[in-house]
């Protein structure tokens, strides 16, 4: 790789360094138990606003399974307001161009995908969605699902911090301190950011110009910078453009682009900070910490590497990349040249590693193993560092499944954070880590078996395979981004990829909570000199260890039909 390249990737690691540890503990003190949140004096009067508008009772806790059912109504709620408004665009104002009523099976994949956080695109947004839609669906639901999942982890961190409780807090409360709090705040700054660097923000319809050799040129507009700049900060990912973040209006240029990259991964990385804030041990987030930047280090390195290096049939003709001007940047296909190679592996790797599906290239037009590598980065869950939220609740899980792999292995009862380790706890873990796979793999081994799904892929060969496993590994895992050669808009992959976001959203959270609500019931154990410290760069070894092991053994025979195969045949 170049030197820009590695100033690149030195630069965001910097900002990152520098603003996640501020922001961590800040969140922390907002979901803090019994601390004063910070900003009671501006925010108070509205969220108390909210609570009588919404008749909740803030000083009212709920145990897990409350917790869950109140999470499941406002998701069902979510996702009905978002399907009426995109089957009622037709009669509601600003809609300046005109746009009909979403098709129905569309309607029903893209409420899904908003609701569950994973923001998965069927359609061309600047020719589908009316600017009301936009604004009042989508971009709204950028933040609360967002929140919902920030108020889940702080439901699960309570749950392994308190001793012998029955309660994990209250959902409406995380979801309104959440959103108003912690994403309104830095989204209306990265928004302004965004609009000095070029991205647009309008009310605007399609403008028509004459291009210089005389044709006619339609121009959207719209309030593009306010959604992206929440569509980064809560790893939602859902572009106001078809493009997504390879459109200039969405992404003006390499400033812009860094501000987003850094967007993407700032809160992911904060929230490690946060949890070592909430459960008194500075260690543990910074172990935390250590496992989610290790991991997508090493992932970024790897895709950036890949996509810099130039064409894998050139090198395999043994062309001289180096003196060929196409090829000089690197890779180019399926890239923009504002950003080019490096930068474009970079953002490939923060967007599979947090539940992001935003785009700056065509993943489709990835090198095999570049390609395989973004989809092995979302296959680990998506935890490193993972969405808002979500992220660190299922890096947890397989810190869990690490402290107890280990207990066998030396006989002892495991312990994580004092609190004892047992089975009901170990059946639930496993429903989880089996979710995610079993509709990624199931739906895509039915894909491969019927024609109407075949049809819509691009390509033929691993290649074709890798399209449809992607696709579900992005919308099993929340993410959102695509491999452009398939066409998701059938009835087959509107329907089974919205019944695979549901899975991957709900059969994830629900067990996390129920995991929270029986730690949370437990005492702690005094730790004793047999006691597996959890902080230390072992234990984080042996945490990215299990991933990696379950992933591999979950995922690599089709990977090895897929990505490996079109590698290794160039």
């Amino acid at each position: 790789m170049s030197g820009a390249a590695w100033f690149q990737f030195a630069a965001l690691i910097a900002a990152l360094l520098a603003t996640a540890p501020f922001l961590g503990r800040y969140i922390a003190a907002v979901y803090g138990d019994g601390e004063k949140a910070p900003g009671d004096r501006f925010f108070g009067p509205v969220e108390r606003a909210v609570y009588r508008l919404c008749r909740v009772d803030p000083d009212g806790e709920q145990r897990w399974t409350s917790y869950a059912l109140s999470l499941l109504a406002f998701s069902a709620v979510s996702f009905l307001a978002v399907y009426a408004l995109q089957r009622l665009q037709p009669a509601l104002p600003l809609n300046p161009v005109g746009l009909p009523a979403v098709e129905p099976r569309v309607a029903f994949n893209v409420a899904v995908s908003f609701a569950t956080n994973t923001n998965w695109q069927a359609y061309g947004g600047e020719s589908t969605m009316s600017h009301l839609t936009q604004m009042l669906g989508l971009t709204v639901q950028n933040f609360v699902s967002a929140a919902a999942g920030m108020a889940v982890m702080a439901a699960f961190i309570r749950g392994l911090a308190r001793r012998r409780a029955a309660t994990l807090g209250n959902f409406w409360v995380d979801l309104t301190r959440g959103t108003l709090r912690i994403l309104l705040p830095l989204s209306t700054l990265v928004a302004l950011v965004l609009a000095g660097c070029g991205v647009i923000q309008n009310l605007k319809g399609h403008t028509v110009v004459t291009t210089l050799e005389g044709a006619a040129q339609t121009i959207p507009g719209g309030p593009a910078a306010s959604q992206v700049a929440i569509k980064q900060l809560g790893t939602n990912g859902g572009g106001f453009f078809d493009m997504n973040s390879a459109h200039p209006f969405e992404n003006a240029g390499a400033l812009s682009n860094f501000v987003e990259n850094w967007a993407i991964l700032v809160i992911p990385f904060a929230l490690a900070f946060a949890f070592g804030a909430m459960v008194r041990d500075r260690r543990q987030g910074r172990a935390v910490f250590g496992i989610m930047l290790t991991v997508w280090a090493v992932m970024s390195i790897g895709t950036m590497a890949l996509e810099a290096g130039g064409s894998p049939r050139l090198d395999a003709l043994g062309v001289d990349q180096s003196a060929t001007a196409d090829q000089s940047g690197g890779y180019l296909e399926g890239k923009e040249v504002r950003f080019g190679p490096a930068a474009s592996g970079l953002w490939a790797a923060s967007t599979t590693g947090t539940s992001n599906g935003s785009v700056n290239a065509m993943h489709d037009s990835f090198t095999p193993a570049g390609g395989g590598l973004a989809m092995v980065h979302m296959m680990f869950g998506e935890v490193t560092p993972g969405g808002v939220g979500v992220g660190l609740n299922g890096l947890l899980v397989m810190a869990v499944l690490a402290v107890f792999i280990a207990g066998l292995m030396v006989g002892r009862t495991p312990e994580y954070l004092g609190k004892k380790i047992q089975a009901a706890e170990m059946k639930l873990v496993m429903l989880y880590v089996l979710a995610m796979p079993t509709v990624l793999l199931g739906f895509a081994a039915a894909s491969v078996l019927l024609p109407p799904a075949l049809a819509s892929l691009g390509n033929t060969g691993p290649h074709g395979l890798s399209e449809i496993l992607y696709g579900y590994a992005s919308t099993a895992n929340n993410n959102g981004s695509a491999f452009a050669g398939l066409d998701s808009s059938t009835t087959w992959y509107t329907t089974t990829m919205g019944l695979a976001m549901l899975v991957g959203r709900f059969f994830l959270i629900i067990p996390v909570l129920a995991i929270a609500g029986s730690m949370a019931a437990k005492r702690p154990a005094p730790a004793t000199a047999g006691t597996l410290p959890t902080h230390t760069p072992l234990f984080a070894g042996m945490t990215v260890g299990v991933m990696a092991i379950v992933a591999g053994l979950t995922f690599l025979p089709a990977l090895a039909l897929g990505p490996i195969v079109e590698q290794l045949s160039l």
